[in-house]
C-alpha cells in the first residue's frame, strides 16, 4: 500500500517552479500522476504513482511524502483529511475500570483519535468524498467494542468531556471569576471536593482573562472543569504540562481513582507519569502531518519499554531511534573551574522569602534545578546573574545569563526566520549551531510560519534555540520539556547536553519530568518549602543524593527498569516500595 501526502502548510507554488510535476517520470510520459489543484497545489495520483521518489527530493520545501505501508492497514483506514491528506489508522479502545493511556510524539492523530471517539468528528473511513455517516461507521465496527461505544456516541447516550492540550488559551474563550466558571460546569455538585484535592482554594476569586494566572494554575483549573462534569468518558490531554512534580501526581492519583468508575483515556508525554497512572497503553507511530497508526494495547510498562527500543516486533516496524537510558558516574566536580561562588543568601518581598544555602556553579556542567512551582527557583538565578540584588550575603564574580522563560508569549509580529535573523543569526551563520541545534530541532520546517501561530510544542523549540545560541556565561532554561512529545524532550536534553559539553558553558535547567532531569543533570539543586511564601534551596549535590532527598520530600520511591535502565516509580506499597523506604533509598535500585 502506498499513500502520498501533501503537506499544505509546507506547500509554497508561487516560490518555486513545480519541480514535482516538472521531473515525474511518469507526467514526462504523459500521464496525469501529479496535476495541479483548484488551490493552486499540487495533486497526485496515488493509483499512478509509482514511488520513485523524486518529487520528494526535488521539492524545495519537503512538502512531499511518498510512504509506503503495510497492506494490511488498507481495511483498517478510519479517518482521512482530504486527498493527499493526513491519514489514520485504528483507534484505541476505552475501557471501564481501567485508566488508558496513549502515547506518541505530535502530529501523528493523538488528539484526532480523541476528538473522534469524543463524537467531534465523525470518521470517513477514507471516502473523504462523501459526507459521513454515523450509520456507517457503526456498520464498519460491527463486533467489536467500539461498535457499541460509537452507537451510544451517535444517539447521545455515552457523553464525554475532553481536557484540552493548550490549557494557555483558555482565557480567550473564558470570562469571569474561576470560581464562578467551575460552579456553573459543576454537575457533579462536587466542587467544594474537587478545589480541595487540587489545591484551588487561592485562585477562585481569580479573574481568568484580566488576573495573571500561571500555566501550572491554568491546568488544574481545566482538569478540574472535566472532573466537575458527569459523563461517562473523560480525555486528559496532558494532562502534566506546566505541573510541578508534586500537582502532577496529585492529578494522576485524582484521574487514576475516576477510571475505578468511569472510562478514562490520557494523552501524556511525562513517561513516569504515564507509567504512574495508566494501565494499559496505545502507542501511536507514523509520521508527522502525514499518517498515524494506532496499536493494540500493551501493558503500560511493555508499552514504555517498546516506545523506548523504537521498534515493534509484533508488526515488524522501526518508527524511532532506540533511546537509552545509563546510570552515568558522577563527574568529579572538585576538578572543575569554578564559575560562580555564592555565600549564604536570602531574599524577601511581596510575603514570600528565600533561603539559598552557599554553593557554586563550575564551568562545563548541567544542574538540574528541582521543586515545587512558586519556590523561587527563578529568583535564585536573577541572584546568580545580578538582575535581583539579594537582602543578605553575595555572589562572587558577575555572570551573563541567558534565560529561556518557563511562559513564552509569542508578541513577535513576523515568520520564525525573521525572529532569528533578528535575535540568533548564529544559528544561520555558525556550522556548529546549524549541526548541533538547528538541524536536531527541526527548525527548517518552522521558518516560514508565523511565530504568534506556532503550536505549543513548535514555540518551545524555538524558544530554546534561540536561549542556546546567546552569548553568555550561563544558560537557565526553565521548563523546555513542556509541550514537548517524549521523543523531542529526549533530542532536546541530548542537545543541550552537547552545547553546553562542547562549548564548555554552565546551565541550569528547571523541570519536573524525571526522565529529563535524569538524561540531563550532572548535579541537582534541590528547593522545598511552602510555595508563595517561603522557600530553601540546597546543593548542588549529585544527581543521586539530589534525587534522594527530593523524591523523600515527595514522598514517592523510584526504581530502574531491568531492561531499559530508566526511571520508574514505585506502586506505593508494594514490596519495593516498603523496601526502598525502609532502606532510604528514594532513588534507583536495580
Amino acid at each position: 500500500m502506498r499513500i502520498a501526502v501533501v503537506i499544505k502548510d509546507r506547500c509554497k507554488p508561487k516560490n518555486c517552479n513545480m519541480e514535482c510535476i516538472k521531473y515525474c517520470p511518469r507526467v514526462r510520459a504523459g500521464d496525469e500522476t501529479i496535476t495541479v489543484g483548484d488551490d493552486g497545489k499540487p495533486v497526485i495520483s496515488e493509483e499512478l504513482c509509482v514511488g520513485c521518489g523524486i518529487c520528494v527530493h526535488k521539492c524545495p520545501f519537503d512538502a512531499i511524502k511518498i510512504i509506503g505501508l503495510a497492506e494490511e492497514l488498507e481495511t483498517e483506514l478510519v479517518h482521512q483529511f482530504g486527498r493527499n491528506g493526513f491519514r489514520l489508522f485504528r483507534l484505541p479502545v476505552p475501557k471501564k475500570g481501567i485508566c488508558i493511556g496513549i502515547l506518541g510524539q505530535n502530529g501523528i492523530g493523538k488528539t484526532t483519535s480523541v476528538r473522534i471517539l469524543s463524537g467531534q468528528i465523525i470518521p470517513n473511513l477514507g471516502d473523504y468524498e462523501e459526507k459521513p455517516t454515523w450509520d456507517d461507521v457503526i456498520e464498519y465496527y460491527a463486533g467489536t467494542e467500539l461498535q457499541e461505544h460509537f452507537r451510544g456516541v451517535a444517539s447521545g447516550e455515552i457523553s464525554s468531556v475532553v481536557k484540552p492540550q493548550y490549557v494557555d488559551k483558555l482565557p480567550r474563550v473564558m470570562k469571569g471569576k474561576i470560581g464562578e466558571i467551575l460552579k456553573k460546569i459543576d454537575v457533579s455538585e462536587k466542587f467544594d471536593v474537587i478545589v480541595e484535592k487540587l489545591g484551588l482554594e487561592n485562585v477562585l476569586d481569580k479573574n481568568i482573562e484580566k488576573d495573571v494566572i500561571s500555566g501550572g494554575e491554568l491546568q488544574l483549573v481545566a482538569v478540574a472543569a472535566a472532573l466537575l462534569k458527569d459523563v461517562d468518558l473523560y480525555f486528559f490531554d496532558e494532562p502534566s504540562s506546566y505541573l510541578d512534580i508534586y500537582q502532577r501526581l496529585k492529578v494522576a492519583r485524582i484521574i487514576k481513582e475516576l477510571s475505578e468508575e468511569k472510562k478514562v483515556l490520557v494523552v501524556e508525554h511525562d513517561l513516569a507519569v504515564l507509567d504512574f497512572l495508566c494501565d494499559n497503553v496505545h502507542l501511536m507511530y507514523g509520521d508527522e502531518g502525514t499518517y498515524g497508526v494506532v496499536t493494540h494495547p500493551k501493558s503500560v510498562r511493555h508499552a514504555i519499554n517498546t516506545y523506548l527500543s523504537g521498534y515493534l516486533k509484533e508488526e515488524n516496524i522501526r518508527f524511532g531511534e532506540k533511546i537509552e537510558f545509563f546510570v552515568h558516574p558522577p563527574k568529579q566536580r572538585q576538578q572543575m573551574n569554578i564559575l560562580v561562588t555564592y555565600n549564604d543568601l536570602s531574599k524577601s518581598f511581596n510575603g514570600f522569602s528565600l533561603k539559598v544555602e552557599r554553593g557554586v556553579v563550575r564551568e562545563g556542567e548541567i544542574i538540574g534545578v528541582v521543586g515545587p512551582n512558586a519556590i523561587g527557583k527563578t529568583t535564585f538565578v536573577k541572584m546568580l546573574a545580578g538582575v535581583v540584588k539579594p537582602s543578605e550575603g553575595k555572589v562572587e564574580h558577575k555572570i551573563k545569563v541567558s534565560y529561556k522563560p518557563q511562559y513564552i508569549t509569542p508578541d513577535f509580529n513576523g515568520t520564525v526566520r525573521e525572529y532569528f535573523e533578528l535575535k540568533a543569526q548564529q544559528l544561520f551563520t555558525s556550522s556548529f549551531f546549524k549541526a548541533e541545534i538547528f538541524e536536531p530541532f527541526n527548525l527548517k520546517y518552522l521558518l516560514d510560519k508565523k511565530v504568534d501561530t506556532l503550536s505549543g510544542g513548535e514555540l518551545q523549540r524555538v524558544a530554546t534555540a534561540n536561549c542556546l545560541v546567546q552569548d553568555a556565561d550561563i544558560y537557565l532554561i526553565d521548563e523546555p520539556s513542556a509541550y514537548l512529545d517524549s521523543e523531542q524532550r529526549m533530542v532536546t536534553s541530548r542537545t543541550v547536553r552537547r552545547v553546553i559539553e562542547k562549548s564548555g558553558k554552565s546551565a541550569l535547567v528547571v523541570d519536573h519530568d524525571v526522565y529529563f532531569i535524569d538524561m540531563i543533570s550532572d548535579a541537582l539543586i534541590v528547593f522545598n518549602g511552602e510555595p508563595g511564601k517561603h522557600g530553601i534551596a540546597r546543593g548542588p549535590f549529585s544527581l543521586h543524593e539530589g534525587m534522594n532527598r527530593f523524591l523523600k520530600d515527595v514522598d514517592i520511591t523510584f526504581r530502574r527498569d531491568e531492561e531499559t535502565h530508566r526511571p520508574r516509580v514505585n506502586k506505593p506499597g508494594s514490596y519495593m516500595d516498603r523496601k526502598q523506604r525502609q532502606e532510604g533509598e528514594y532513588y534507583y535500585i536495580l
